[in-house]
């Protein structure tokens, strides 16, 4: 009888996951940008747009206010992204482990509960209030501490955390969708472990997850997005933003941005598995993080 598979350190995906995170985030960030604009942008009959897609908006700002404009909201996400990825990499290592069978395998419905409760739990620790951040500072052209100080000042302490069951529902979804994807895909293209995975592998099965997951979970993206911005009073819970997009804007409001965000994400996912499986090799090499 074979010895059970040796548990990892839990501390090794963290710390790549951080590192990972803000590499991944620096990166892809005008396509970010874009996304949320469009989503803040109702389609309500008679509301005009100044563009219309990610192209038009890119160019739109580039022009108008200038390229560094493309980096605002930059700094939250950035100062939320390190360890966003952090507690979603350590976390979903954590619950993997604890739902592995005897031989240590995995099965995609464990492999999307393990992201869904890393994904859930990185929404309520840090995506919720940084999110939210994120949105004030986008929409209303502010800087990170303007647009902290506004959400205090009309909306008190509990505003940080406006739209966090909009966001949990993202979140969860999201992670759950997208390291089931990419664990299967790890396990069909490294033929169960047999062959090394290489950088190049990494790079495939991140941005192919990355769209997997966009594509499955968008509505609850819009949603998100509408509960955390300035109009979010509108609305009188999550589930009524969601029925009055329906009613008012029609299923097609509810793909807003999913251009945009998977311009955004497939690049984003492609790099930030890639760098994680490298920076989690490289580390496994000191005896702390072994």
């Amino acid at each position: 009888m074979s010895p059970p598979p040796k548990k990892k350190n839990p501390w090794t995906p963290m710390a790549a996951g951080c590192i990972a995170g803000g590499i991944e985030a620096t990166a892809v960030w005008p396509m970010e940008f874009i996304k949320t604009q469009l989503q803040l942008q109702s389609k309500v009959k008679g509301a005009a747009l100044p563009y219309n897609g990610m192209i038009s908006g890119l160019a739109y700002y580039v022009r108008t206010t200038g390229f560094l404009s493309l980096y605002r909201g930059l700094a939250p996400t950035l100062i939320g992204s390190i360890p966003k990825a952090g507690i979603r990499f350590g976390l979903n290592g954590v619950f993997k482990e604890n739902l592995k069978d005897a031989d240590g395998k995995l099965t995609p419905a464990k492999n999307f509960l393990a992201g869904l409760g890393a994904g859930v739990s990185e929404a309520l620790i840090i995506v919720a209030p940084v999110e939210t951040v994120k949105t004030k500072c986008i929409e209303l052209n502010m800087p990170f501490v303007g647009g902290f100080k506004h959400i205090l000042a009309t909306e008190g302490l509990g505003g940080i955390y406006q739209g966090a069951a909009a966001t949990a529902l993202k979140q969860g979804s999201n992670q759950g969708l997208r390291f089931m994807w990419y664990n299967e895909y790890k396990r069909i293209v490294t033929k169960d472990g047999e062959v090394k995975s290489t950088p190049l592998m990494s790079l495939i099965g991140g941005m192919t997850a990355g769209c997997f997951s966009t594509l499955g979970n968008n509505p609850f993206d819009v949603v998100k997005t509408r509960m955390q911005g300035t109009k979010a009073k509108q609305y009188g819970s999550t589930l009524d933003c969601f029925k009055q997009i329906l009613s008012k804007e029609g299923v097609v409001a509810l793909y807003a941005g999913t251009v945009p965000r998977l311009g955004r994400v497939v690049p984003g996912q492609g790099i930030i598995f890639a760098s994680f499986d490298t920076i989690v090799e490289n580390l496994e090499t000191f005896p702390i993080f072994q």
